[in-house]
């Protein structure tokens, strides 16, 4: 027997917990991954979302204790990635009868992945699901974080099924927020936001502008546990990571060849120290790229260094360079230095990197051959003392 939780009356949670994931597509997760899905029992009988293929035995046996598979009407893809719809051509096996409710996007999608045409309904903004004693509004979020997302609400239970919005990537057996450590929970939402979410916070306004046009009793994300004690708290937070607020703190993430880059880091550390300014320092075969990216979800500055390899930074450095780009910082200033033996290169490649990124560069003139010396040890010191100075100057 499965233990289902009945989260409000006749809506239950069915999804799937993977307490060994530690890998979601380059995203590290130490505390495992969820899978939610959603079944909503009335006059007509709806599941919101499946989970990844693997565990499709699972939801199916969970959902069987509740109702006979057979009688399932419809099942909601609020978005088609596969942890969130791999189990869909497994269940579509065994109700061949549900109509499967989504975006024209999502359907486009749905086809592609699986090669399958089922009974489709395509909704869009502003349409209703009536399920008997209540409906399913469907709100539609593209790019949070697919063209085809959307959430689902419920009203009366005044439920809204989020999708990847509002996630977090954490096992635990107690379903609810108030359940567990709030201050792991809104770590590890933060961690979500930072390594997902963050190249579309210009969208975010919009998305929480839709959800306070209706009263929400519950949060119920297709990650992590469902909201129902914090709300307000994750909604303040994604309304501050949206709009780009930093609180003036800096990390200073670096890799060195023989110990001459992470000198400087160390120096430079002490000048940001100097000026009274939070830091946390990051060396790049010692933190992961997710822990660094949610450091910086928040910071107003970002220094990096690279010791100097074929003329261009280590391949440690690159790959972070290449996952920062893609995560389009926002409101932050950052530096680069490095030291080198042959040529340098590291520096330049780093400030143009940061600039592709969309942070605002601060020349450091911190490029030195072999190993710092006194004097440019305490350039380093000056420069973090300054750089410190200034991103305070710039904190919001």
């Amino acid at each position: 027997m499965m233990h289902n939780v009945e989260i409000a009356p006749g809506v239950y949670s069915v999804g799937a917990v993977d307490w060994t994931k530690r890998n979601f597509h380059g995203y590290e997760t130490p505390r495992g991954v969820t899978y939610n899905a959603y079944l909503i029992v009335d006059e007509k009988i709806c599941l919101v979302d499946t989970v990844k293929a693997p565990f499709t035995k699972e939801l199916l046996e969970r959902v069987s204790q509740i109702v006979d598979l057979e009688k399932i009407d419809y099942i909601v893809c609020n978005h088609t990635e596969p942890d969130h719809s791999s189990a869909l051509p497994f269940v579509m096996e065994k109700t061949p009868q549900a109509k499967v409710v989504l975006t024209a996007q999502g359907k486009a999608s749905i086809i592609k992945h699986y090669q399958k045409e089922y009974d489709f309904q395509v909704v869009k903004e502003g349409d209703v699901l009536d399920l008997g004693r209540k409906k399913l509004h469907f709100i539609t979020m593209p790019m949070l974080h697919w063209p085809d997302s959307m959430a689902s609400y419920l009203d009366g239970e005044e439920i809204l099924f989020s999708n990847d919005a509002f996630g977090q990537h954490i096992c635990t057996n107690q379903c609810f927020d108030d359940e567990n450590n709030i201050s792991d929970i809104m770590d590890e939402a933060s961690k979500y936001y930072s390594n997902i979410l963050m190249p579309y916070n210009r969208l975010i306004g919009n998305a929480l502008g839709k959800t306070e046009t209706v009263p929400i009793k519950m949060i119920a994300p297709s990650h992590g546990v469902i909201w129902r004690t914090h709300i307000k708290d994750i909604l303040v937070k994604y309304e501050k990571w949206g709009s780009g607020y930093n609180n003036g703190s800096i990390v200073i993430v670096y890799d060195s060849m023989w110990g001459a880059t992470e000198d400087m880091a160390r120096r430079i550390l002490e000048g940001v120290s100097a000026a009274g300014v939070v830091a946390k320092l990051h060396c790049l075969t010692t933190s992961s790229l997710s822990d660094i990216i949610n450091d910086s979800l928040e910071c107003g500055g970002i220094i990096v260094g690279s010791s100097t390899q074929h003329n261009d930074v280590l391949p440690t450095m690159g790959g972070f360079l290449t996952y920062l780009k893609g995560l389009r910082p926002v409101n932050k200033i950052g530096a680069a230095f490095g030291a080198y033996g042959w040529a340098g290169g590291a520096q330049k490649s780093i400030e143009e990197s940061l600039t592709a990124s969309g942070i605002a560069v601060e020349s450091s003139n911190l490029s030195f051959k072999w190993v710092a010396d006194q004097d440019e040890r305490e350039k380093c010191f000056n420069f973090g003392l300054e750089f410190a100075k200034k991103v305070q100057g710039n904190k919001e």
